[in-house]
Parts: C-alpha cells; structure tokens; sequence
C-alpha cells in the first residue's frame, strides 16, 4: 500500500483541523502518584446533573474510600472521601474553574496516616445482572472521565425501545498537550479491557470498538496483544485529527452512522466511553470501591516537571502546582485542553472528576493581552473547520446582533459542541466559540423562565 492509500483509507470524518500536538513532553512518562494535600476541597457537585448530598458531619472522622455523599437524584454520583482525616466544613462555598462559586466539603488529611483504602470490599462482577451492574457503577461515583462528567450509569439505561448494539471507546485524545489517555491505555490494558466487558453485559451490547488515533501506534498494539479471542471487541486507527475523540465523530468514523440532529448516539443503537472511564470501572468495580482519584496530565511550557500525575479527587489546583513547579514567567493556566478547557483566575479550585488535564502556558505561547477582534472578512474558514458542517459565521454574525433565538430555531446552534476549530481558524480572531456558549445560556434562561 502506498502512503498516498494508507491516509486515503485511515477512518476519519469531514472537516476538523490539525493543531500543534504539544504532546512530546508528557506522552513516553509514565503514570506517577502525586502526594496527598494537607487539605482537600471535595465539590459537592462534580458532575452534570443534581449536587451529592452530604451524609457525614463536621468534625466526623472518615476513611479513605468513604462514601461521604449520596447522589441528589437518578443523574447525580455519590461522593467518596480522596483521604482519610476529619471533615472540617460542609457546604462552604469554594471557586470553580468556570466562575461561579459551588459548594464543597474541606476535608483536613491526616499527615500521619498511610492513606491506604480501607473502605472496600470484593465483589464477584462476573454474576451480578446488568441491572445490579447499573447500580454498581452508580455507587462507584463513576462519571465520564474525558471531560463531560456525565454520570456513567445513565449512559447504561438506554431510553424504552431502544437496544444498544454497539459499544464504542473513546482512546483518540485529539486535544492538544493531554497525555493520560494514551498512558492509561499502555500502562492499564488489562483493567480497560476488563471495564469494556462490564459496560457490554450492562447493555447487553454484542461488539465494542475501541478507536485509536494514528499517532498513538505503541497503545494500539498494547491494546491489540490483550484483546479476547472471541472477537467481541476489537481495536481500530483512526485519522490523527481534531476533534476525533468527540462522540459523534468517532461514531462517523468507526460505523459510518450520523446521529440524528438534536438526538443521541443510543437512538442509532451506539454508546461511547472514555478509556479512562472503562480503565477506572475495571479497577473499582471488583472491589467495590469508589472513585477518589484520577489521572491528569500536568504540561506546557510554564511547567518544571510535566507528567501525567494520579492525583487525589479534592487535591487544590496550588498544590498540585507546587509539587510540579512553575516557571517565572508562566502566563495562563487552563483546566483541562487548550482546545475545550477553561482558563482558571485561581489556585485555589479543586482537582474534580472530571479535569483530565492542567496546561501551564509561558507567555510567548500565550496571548496574554486580549488579541485584537476584526469584522469577519467572510473566508468561510470556519465552515471548512466545522465538523458538524454548520455556519459558524452566519452565527457569530446573529450572535452580535444578539439574536440568540434564530440562532436556535434557523442555525441549529445546539447542536455545535463547543470544540473549538472555528475560533482555531477564524483570521479575525472572532471568538466564537465563546460567542455560542453565551448564546446556549441565555437562551435556557429564556426557557426556564417561560416555564
């Protein structure tokens, strides 16, 4: 096969673009334990749905691995303790990377203890029925872990009428500088392969298809060398492009399926995990535990020792920091990728489920003035970008005018995920993404209101 064969034939979808993969610096380290904070800021909602509910007290010891919330509703997650310590506060209202301020559970770390888990217990997962594996996952605390919190047992109950086929796994990691997929992949094959055969029986799903990009050929053959000889689930390249690892791309990619606009990958008989999700599900599942830590890749130039970091849920973002050291003249922090992260103003936000990684940009690879907007020069740019094959100008345009609705109802702006590529790839330096986000919240304002 000629090299001009093997990229026409490499499964991809249309559009998308190719940022700078920054990912050198971090992708041949392996996975390190970072220490434990002398105090931990455990969010009560981590997570997209109702808030978990305290069930423990002020001045209450409590155990590594202690359910210390339980969920607000059917789409919410228990909380379980990162250490074990005393809890100092309940509902103290703490920073988030995105603003708003939520309220958290501090936790004081006994310095002193060896912080093992000591509250679990083994379970045997090969006879629990799919229904008993629902709520397994639920105890677990489990939410998707590539940046979406959504609780992971929801994803498990597919709408009445509808049968779940195909399970999907999500190994591309498309963003920028984010590394701790691919080492998860190499470093937790067993335990990811073992997670993907929960999720199967839960839906009772026949095959599953764990996508990889190209560029990560070491963690496909890793992948390759322990998959089941039944043949159940099996291991795919994909084009190294943005954003394959969205849902909707990858299902493109791997099945050559669209998702219905404004629907859901289930009404095409699909479901779609992170690596890490299924990685995590396999290691807690058989011993009941729940999810208290998670790996995150720490990277960008303005950092002394990038790596990919397994880091305590609740661990403060200054903590993490410290142990990893900044460089004078470091500039922006971002949680999460440069690509759909947010920029955070403080370092005292917490380290929550769903912070796959934390980029420390120096000041020349960062705009730290605000760039200068220009009118759009109609280049169409972003409709070559867009990988739903929307009109991001004709929206940026309405989004000025500040006609939010019609961006709805005419432009199908719900259906723009936020990825990023026409901001990328706009001359102008329109931001507009940033423009569609505004435009989403206040258009549910409205709604709420009508209410």
């Amino acid at each position: 096969m000629t090299l001009l064969e093997r990229f026409s034939t490499r499964k991809t979808f249309g559009h998308g673009i190719h940022p700078i993969a920054h990912k050198e610096a971090t992708a041949e380290l392996a996975i390190r334990r970072l220490p434990f904070a002398k105090q931990m800021i455990v969010p009560l909602a981590q997570h997209l749905g109702a808030p978990a509910k305290a069930i423990v007290s002020v001045g209450q010891e409590v155990v590594r691995g202690e359910p210390i919330a339980e969920p607000g509703g059917f789409v919410s997650v228990p909380m379980h303790s990162p250490v074990t310590g005393v809890v100092k506060s309940i509902d103290t209202l703490v920073a988030t990377a995105s603003g708003p301020k939520t309220p958290a559970m501090i936790i004081d770390t006994y310095t002193a203890s060896d912080q093992k888990v000591l509250f679990e217990c083994t379970a045997d997962i090969r006879q629990l029925s799919p229904a008993e594996l629902v709520r397994a996952v639920q105890a677990s605390g489990m939410v998707g872990l590539g940046g979406a919190a959504f609780p992971s047992h929801v994803k498990l109950l597919p709408p009445e009428g509808v049968s779940i086929d195909t399970v999907i796994i999500n190994g591309c990691e498309c963003e920028p500088y984010l590394t701790c997929d691919h080492r998860i992949m190499l470093e937790y094959t067993d335990k990811l392969i073992l997670g993907i055969q929960m999720v199967m029986e839960a839906v009772t799903a026949k095959r599953a298809i764990i996508g990889v990009e190209d560029n990560k050929p070491d963690a496909f053959a890793m992948i390759q060398s322990k998959l089941p000889k039944d043949g159940s689930i099996s291991c795919e390249l994909v084009e190294t492009k943005y954003p394959q690892g969205a849902e909707k791309m990858l299902i493109n990619s791997l099945l050559n399926k669209e998702v219905p606009s404004g629907g859901l990958p289930a009404e095409i008989g699909v479901a779609v995990y992170n690596v890490g999700t299924m990685a995590q599900l396999g290691d807690l599942l058989p011993q009941s535990r729940g999810l208290i830590e998670r790996v995150v890749t720490v990277s960008g130039y303005g950092v002394n020792k990038p790596g990919n970091y397994l880091v305590p849920i609740g661990t403060p973002l200054r903590f993490v920091l410290e142990q990893v050291g900044l460089k004078d003249d470091f500039s922006k922090i971002i949680m999460g990728g440069p690509m759909m992260g947010m920029t955070t103003a403080s370092l005292d936000v917490a380290i929550t489920k769903g912070v796959s990684g934390i980029v420390v940009l120096e000041a020349p690879e960062a705009k730290s003035e605000t760039p200068q907007v220009f009118p759009c020069i109609k280049c169409g740019a972003c409709l070559s970008a867009c990988p739903l094959y929307l009109n991001p100008s004709m929206l940026g345009q309405l989004a000025m005018v500040r006609d939010y609705q019609k961006m709805e109802s005419a432009y199908h702006l719900n259906d723009c995920f936020e990825c990023g590529c026409c901001s990328y790839v706009c001359p102008s330096n329109i931001p507009l993404t940033q423009y569609f986000r505004i435009a989403k919240a206040i258009n549910r304002k409205i709604k709420v209101k009508q209410l």
